[in-house]
């Protein structure tokens, strides 16, 4: 397999178990370069617990995960994260003291080796303040930039926590329900930053907002009960009544 049709991600016969309850059952999924890959299954399906098979949060009972076609099964999380493989969180994880400019420029450093001296004013280095400067406004947070993060909208907090991972550079971005628990009215801000996420970035997406699902994906792996229940293009899922009987016919809740 050359390099431009090689999975970024991949995993193989993957199976964790909890005593006697089997979590997630022999999925093999792959993630191609620049996907738009969703996650979908009803609550209980084992979305999460994949999820945290692929950060390294969980470790399978066996089977494989592949980076870019290395092994990273045994990889600690924080040396996934640094080969490229970067998550957001369902209940967001911030520096709630911080304001997205501290909080943006702190990822920035770190991302290139300047941890020590993040605090540091931004001028001091110009290349870590003109990317900020270009998250900020890529991710609609340059009218907040300097409210601590406490005291920002949920939504905004959401927007940070993208801009945060993609301050990391990576390979391939994990979303655990981006617009969960987002207002109706600062939803549109999630979509739309989500349809500017760097078109070389594989994104895996985990969503029950099936709006935001059939808007972004291109492709729809369906979980049931820690097995791979379908997968397919978005038409093919939608009008799937397999799917339609076990998960979307019932409120996809």
């Amino acid at each position: 397999m050359n390099a431009v049709t090689q999975p970024l991600l991949e995993t193989r016969g993957l199976v964790r178990r909890f005593g006697g309850l089997v979590a997630t059952s022999d999925v093999s999924l792959t993630v191609m370069p620049g996907a738009r890959h969703a996650l979908i299954g009803p609550n209980g399906a084992g979305k999460t617990t994949l999820i945290n098979l692929l950060t390294g949060v969980l470790e399978p009972t066996q089977g494989q995960i592949l980076l870019k076609g290395d092994d990273i099964t045994a990889l600690a999380a924080h040396r996934r994260v640094g080969r490229g493989l970067v998550r957001t969180f369902q209940i967001n994880q911030l520096f709630n003291q911080l304001t997205p400019l501290q909080s943006l420029a702190l990822a920035v450093s770190q991302r290139r080796g300047q941890g020590a001296r993040w605090w540091q004013p931004l001028g001091r280095d110009a290349a870590v303040a003109r990317r900020v400067e270009e998250l900020l406004h890529e991710y609609r947070l340059a009218d907040v930039m300097h409210q601590r993060t406490a005291q920002l909208p949920y939504g905004k907090r959401r927007l940070l926590e993208i801009a945060l991972a993609i301050a990391g550079e990576p390979r391939v971005l994990l979303l655990d329900e981006p617009a969960a628990g987002v207002p109706e009215g600062e939803r549109q801000e999630i979509f739309d930053s989500l349809a500017r996420l760097p078109a070389d970035v594989a994104v895996l997406l985990i969503e029950h907002d099936m709006d935001l699902v059939f808007n972004f994906a291109t492709r729809v792996t369906v979980l049931v009960s820690g097995a791979v229940y379908a997968e397919g293009g978005v038409d093919e899922i939608a009008n799937d009544p397999r799917v339609k009987a076990v998960y979307l016919g019932q409120g996809h809740g």
